[in-house]
């Protein structure tokens, strides 16, 4: 089982509650966004994937759709981002066979080599920081840890996510991370679209 590589790097990665940040997002030229939805079911919620996938299309914007993978199938999004709990029960060959990217968040060295198993398109290793958005299971991973799971992930492109801001975003793009997630450096921003903009003119500082 192999699924399909990033169609360009992930770079700046928003992950967002509604359809309406992520058109949000892909005005604004987010490299990557995800839909992560805990409040809607059913035909809500596929309506609002359906927007998102729609947002996206003809955009340089990679959409992921956080754990609901039937429904990323069945709107034809670009990929689905699962958590490792999701691995047991998320049909992965069903994913692989609609051609859809997937990435799988990581919290310690063998969640990572399990992740890696499947051949995911990238993994996210995280909280690399404290966090409020929710209740992690472990402590904050810290830099040296991630820079460590850079290396074990070889050429598998690594996501960092948790606590990172403007604030710490280079030290953490310094480890050779491809990507950075934000929740709250963006949903809490005055000026997300600006916050999206300085984000990105690390990758092109740090060249």
């Amino acid at each position: 089982m192999t699924f399909p590589p990033l169609k360009s790097p992930l770079k700046f990665y928003a992950v967002v509650p509604t359809a309406d940040w992520v058109e949000r997002m892909v005005k604004a030229g987010a490299d990557t966004v995800q839909l992560r939805c805990k409040t809607l079911h059913g035909d809500e919620l596929k309506r609002e994937i359906a927007r998102c996938v729609a947002a996206c299309r003809g955009s340089r914007t990679q959409l992921f759709i956080n754990d609901h993978w039937r429904e990323a199938i069945e709107a034809g999004a670009y990929g689905v981002h699962l958590g490792q709990e999701d691995m047991d029960t998320a049909d992965l060959a069903a994913i692989a066979a609609a051609g859809l990217r997937l990435g799988l968040s990581t919290h310690s060295v063998a969640e990572l080599d399990r992740a890696l198993s499947v051949h995911p398109s990238y993994v996210a290793s995280g909280a690399i920081f404290p966090t409020t958005t929710k209740q992690m299971p472990t402590a904050p991973q810290g830099l040296e840890k991630l820079r460590e799971y850079v290396k074990q992930a070889g050429g598998t492109p690594v996501v960092a996510i948790g606590g990172i801001d403007l604030n710490n975003a280079e030290e953490v793009l310094a480890t050779g991370v491809s990507s950075l997630a934000v929740v709250r450096a963006v949903t809490e921003a005055t000026n997300p679209e600006a916050v999206v903009k300085a984000f990105q003119a690390l990758w092109n500082k740090n060249k």
